[in-house]
């Protein structure tokens, strides 16, 4: 088994300079992968899940946007000190990420046949008929039906759960080491849903890729993922192995996300949410963010963000009602 990180993300920083001031979208964010590990990141819209994921790729909207601090350690190599020609070379390779919308992902005037030649292209040496018959096994690999028929369909032509396989099978052609799927099954319905999650993990299972899961939804956390990064305002509120977050999580903003998801056994009044909005990036309050929303705040919440308190093996929290733990 290995012991040695595939992708290590430490204390990472992005910030975006407008005219009303600095948005600090990720706020010294860490974390570490192991290959043909699933780590899910959660958390409310606006947490900085996805601008953490697109940090990772070097896809941070510039100019206003950019990395200020941090390292983004993949296979030992910093990314952050790599150049765009360079990140080309190990995007679409070495890392590939699947986005919520498959349409942004798919050229709609190039049939699929000719967006999944170009990409099996770019990793290739071969030519000819060699690219066309990867492309069809590539199809066939993510349980597209009568692939070479498909080959000739444009996006526009296949269902929301078609085209997300199409991006799978695209973003699998140059054997990623690192996967990142950021929402990528909010848009398919619940049937279609668990054939793309299944898929995944049969895809994980055979090629021993490491996949980095962003969502709203605890149900796919706990089928999908290993550990689970619980994200707030920029930073990781809560990290740990995902059994251990469902059975005792720590920090209180943990806690309300899963009240907020509701129990189908139970009759309820009214269903749980958390009250207020998180905070403006821009604008941060003193001391801990989730303290003007925080049932358990006290005085020291105000006053200075808290430390990273070690709960168990592997599972770590920033909270202050831990100091004492």
């Amino acid at each position: 088994m290995a012991t040695t990180p595939v992708l290590d993300v430490q204390n990472l920083k992005t910030h975006f300079f407008t005219r009303t001031g600095v948005v600090k979208a990720v706020d010294g964010v860490s974390f570490s992968l192991m290959p043909g590990e699933t780590l899910g990141i959660v958390g409310e819209s606006g947490s900085g899940k996805s601008m953490t994921a697109l940090s990772l790729m070097r896809l941070v909207p510039q100019p206003a946007g950019r990395i200020v601090e941090g390292k983004i350690l993949f296979e030992g190599e910093d990314l952050v000190e790599k150049t765009q020609a360079e990140m080309q070379a190990i995007r679409g390779r070495d890392i590939c990420m699947i986005l919520q919308d498959p349409m942004t992902s798919l050229n709609p005037v190039f049939s699929i046949g000719n967006q999944l030649v170009e990409t099996v292209r770019q990793g290739k040496s071969q030519a000819g008929s060699g690219l066309k018959d990867r492309a069809i096994e590539l199809l066939q690999k993510v349980k597209i039906a009568s692939p070479e028929t498909r080959m000739n369909a444009y996006p526009h032509q296949m269902s929301g759960g078609m085209r997300q396989r199409v991006v799978g099978a695209i973003a699998i052609a140059g054997a990623p080491k690192v996967l990142i799927a950021d929402e990528a099954t909010t848009s398919l319905d619940a049937t279609i849903q668990y054939q793309y999650l299944t898929l995944l993990k049969e895809l994980q299972a055979e090629t021993g890729m490491a996949i980095i899961f962003i969502t709203h939804d605890f149900g796919i956390v706990a089928k999908m993922c290993d550990r689970v990064a619980v994200m707030y305002a920029g930073r990781v509120a809560e990290n740990s192995d995902v059994r251990e977050l469902f059975n005792n999580p720590a920090h209180p903003y943990t806690e309300a996300l899963m009240r907020s998801v509701p129990n189908v056994d139970e009759e309820v009044d009214y269903l749980y949410s958390i009250e207020g909005q998180p905070p403006a990036l821009d604008n941060l309050p003193p001391g801990c963010t989730f303290a003007p929303r925080c049932p358990y705040v006290f005085d020291r919440c105000n006053e200075a963000f808290p430390d990273l308190f070690h709960v168990g093996e592997g599972h770590s929290a920033t909270c202050w009602k831990l100091a004492g733990k």
